[in-house]
């Protein structure tokens, strides 16, 4: 099954949805901030990515005011973060047919 974690606030992940035409397709759809993501859904994004930064997003407004931008994050940190904070996950993250889209990636799903 085809499925796709976004933040329905954010412009970027609406416009990629509309683009990719997701709810016509019948992708599954989980917003992030409504719906946490769990330890095993980030598992198998950790498994296609091969890394949990690959999936992290430095953008997010709580990176500098955690001082993160002055630490050497660790893997481990980097899960713990987007398990705690939703918007440390880069959006959209699409999976499909054992493959992963991060960003705008997803445009080719």
């Amino acid at each position: 099954m085809s499925k796709i974690y976004h933040l329905s606030t954010c412009s970027t992940c609406k416009k990629i949805l509309e683009e990719i035409k997701a709810k016509e397709r019948g992708i599954a759809l989980q917003d992030i901030k409504k719906e946490k993501i769990t330890p095993e859904q980030l598992e198998e994004m950790h498994a296609l990515a091969g890394s949990y930064e690959a999936l992290f997003s430095r953008r997010s407004q709580q990176y500098r005011p955690m001082g993160l931008h002055e630490k050497t994050l660790t893997e481990h940190d980097y899960r713990d973060l987007i398990l705690q904070e939703y918007s440390f996950l880069k959006r959209p993250v699409g999976v499909a047919a054992g493959r992963i889209f991060i960003g705008s990636e997803v445009k080719q799903m």
